[in-house]
């Protein structure tokens, strides 16, 4: 078993496919795992030209416990600028819901920040 499976079982499969882990603090009570979205265009906006423009303002969400700790997940999801019309762009989070096990309550609370 590789450690991208075994991280699937202790986090949404979206969460590890399309995120990086950058960092992580660990004490008695509790874990931060502090995440950035990857750097590989969103799909559904293929054949556009697309630029990474940083990332949006990070968002935290308080996960399952993992051996009695408290776990934080710290989410920075990438925002990129279309090169012909300079709009800017964010990968559709409903998109990515329908092709994994993220629970309904996650997936309505990616909706909502989406807005």
């Amino acid at each position: 078993m590789t450690p991208i499976e075994l991280l699937k079982f202790m986090l949404p499969d979206f969460l590890v496919d399309h995120f990086e882990v950058v960092f992580s603090t660990n004490t008695e009570e509790i874990l931060h795992l502090y995440f950035e979205e990857n750097a590989k265009p969103p799909s559904e906006f293929n054949g556009l030209q697309l630029i990474s423009k940083g990332f949006q303002d990070e968002i935290t969400i308080q996960d399952f416990p993992l051996r009695g700790k408290f776990v934080y997940l710290h989410i920075k999801r990438r925002r990129w600028i279309n090169k012909d019309t300079s709009e800017i762009v964010k990968r559709d989070w409903n998109l990515v819901a329908k092709g994994t096990r993220m629970t309904q309550d996650f997936a309505a609370f990616l909706k909502e920040i989406n807005r």
